[in-house]
């Protein structure tokens, strides 16, 4: 997607740092950052450690965030052949911010759950009504 040369405004379709929110915003992308926050892991290592992701979904992210520049893909000459998957400094710097985002959801996420129940009674009895 190109971007016009225009201030930055994530409200703007064309803007770049939209672009990048996307990205952030997808639904695999947090979770494979903070997976290789200790250092460089396998696809395999990846796989298990995000349940439920599929293996197209996570080479498709991890290709995605290759191309962004978050993370890099090393292929070690071996038989069978090794890759490695590691944050970049761009990545890294990703870390803090989601990271203020994972402290926030655990320190809500009750509250949160509690919130989803009650609206789904009350939605429940809407229906019932109806």
């Amino acid at each position: 997607m190109e971007t016009k040369d225009l201030p930055p405004d994530a409200f703007a379709r064309e803007c770049a740092s939209r672009v990048v929110l996307d990205r952030i915003g997808d639904r695999w992308t947090v979770l494979i950052v903070v997976a290789l926050a200790d250092g460089a892991i396998r696809f395999s290592q990846l796989r298990s450690r995000i349940e439920g992701i599929t293996p197209k979904v996570l080479t498709q992210t991890l290709r995605a965030l290759e191309r962004d520049g978050v993370v890099t893909r090393t292929v070690f000459a071996e038989v069978p052949p090794r890759v490695e998957y590691e944050l970049t400094e761009l990545g890294r710097d990703l870390l803090a911010p989601i990271d203020a985002i994972r402290i926030w959801a655990e320190q809500h996420a009750a509250r949160i759950v509690a919130n989803r129940g009650r609206y789904d009674v009350a939605a429940d009895r809407l229906r019932a009504r109806s």
